[in-house]
């Protein structure tokens, strides 16, 4: 079923805006063995993106594995789903996974488990032991298994800044980029919801992955695009609204393309025939009710110099955060200490640091904190 809005998941189909651009870019990348690093702000479609240029390639000799290692806490569960993914999904069936678990890996045996639906979908669990890992062996498999097959491997991995929070993580990447940068048979795509990990690890001079690959920079999609896109949803489905009305909720929440799906369904699910100003206001206070618990989360546990740090940057400071008069009139304490802020709510992701200073990384979180705290 063709869902009118998308948010909180990948977008695909006709739920995928714009992005022409970069996605010619990406496929051109991926098909001429490129490795590409995908950087932007959350919520911007960084995962539907290459979702869809995954799906959009059709030359027989390139295969695309795609895998998410959020929840990898160390460099051997990296190495467990690295390997796990890469067997999964260069095989067409249980039978040839376990062929390929015994053809490049040796000794160990993987385990299968079947979906109780379906005899095609299964998962892999090779349950490593560090005792077991040869982390070379692991990182070279997707290569091995090109070689051997003749084709061009493409391995994208989501919430590749997790690496740089492993124990010991400069290890780590060093290990990575030394067998990966020799492959002629595999390129990579990395991408991830933390922006500034992630242009520590790739623009970092100091960093093994500096300059791996294409920078790709992804932007908020053009209001009028948006505007084109959410008028189309709503006519399609019987019901109008104002071009107004649409640049309405793309200034509301900065274009940010989840915070437009998910305020545009808001709007969309209270009209019956035509939009108005109200409806327009009532979905997007269900949208600050919807984001609230998040928030106060993110702003539990925040000391009283970092509430007054935010309480700056969302009165209009951007820059300057040293100087006598702002340190005082929003009690900052030293100099030194605002250093110390800056990094602490960076790295919670409530502040980002763009080349004209600082500002809050979340738009919708801004208004609910200048209407709470402010």
């Amino acid at each position: 079923m063709e869902k009118t809005f998308v948010y909180g998941m990948a977008v695909s189909g006709d739920n995928f805006t714009d992005r022409i651009r970069e996605t010619r870019r990406i496929r051109s990348n991926f098909e001429g063995g490129i490795n590409t690093i995908l950087i932007s702000p959350r919520r911007m479609g960084k995962t539907s993106l290459i979702n869809k240029v995954c799906e959009s390639i059709e030359r027989q000799d390139i295969k695309t594995i795609r895998m998410d290692i959020y929840d990898c806490r160390s460099e051997y569960d990296f190495y467990n789903t690295f390997c796990s993914e890469v067997i999964r999904q260069t095989s067409s069936k249980v039978e040839q996974a376990i062929e390929s678990a015994k053809e490049f890996l040796g000794r160990i045996i993987p385990k299968i488990s079947i979906s109780p639906d379906s005899v095609t979908d299964y998962s892999i669990s090779l349950g490593l032991a560090p005792k077991d890992i040869s982390p070379d062996e692991i990182l070279s498999l997707p290569e091995k298994i090109a070689t051997k097959r003749g084709m061009h491997i493409i391995v994208c991995i989501d919430e590749f800044q997790q690496i740089g929070e492993f124990p010991d993580s400069l290890s780590v990447q060093k290990r990575l980029r030394s067998v990966w940068q020799h492959f002629r048979n595999v390129s990579f795509c990395f991408y991830g919801s933390k922006k500034h990990m992630m242009e520590n690890i790739f623009q970092n001079k100091r960093m093994p992955f500096y300059q791996f690959g294409d920078m790709v920079t992804l932007d908020k999609i053009p209001t009028e695009d948006w505007i084109d896109y959410i008028v189309a949803r709503f006519n399609a489905n019987g019901k109008s609204i104002s071009r107004e009305g649409a640049l309405k909720i793309c200034a509301t929440v900065d274009n940010y393309s989840s915070y437009v799906q998910q305020f545009a369904w808001n709007v969309y699910v209270n009209t019956e025939k035509e939009v108005t100003d109200n409806i327009i206001e009532t979905a997007f206070e269900e949208l600050m009710a919807q984001c609230s618990g998040l928030f106060i989360q993110q702003i539990n546990g925040l000391s009283a110099y970092q509430m007054n740090f935010l309480r700056a940057v969302c009165s209009g400071i951007h820059n300057d955060f040293g100087s006598a008069s702002i340190l005082e009139d929003y009690r900052l304490g030293t100099k030194s200490n605002v250093t110390t802020l800056k990094k602490a709510l960076q790295d919670k992701e409530l502040i980002e640091i763009r080349k004209d200073g600082i500002y809050i990384s979340d738009p919708v979180f801004e208004i609910f904190f200048r209407k709470q705290y402010c």
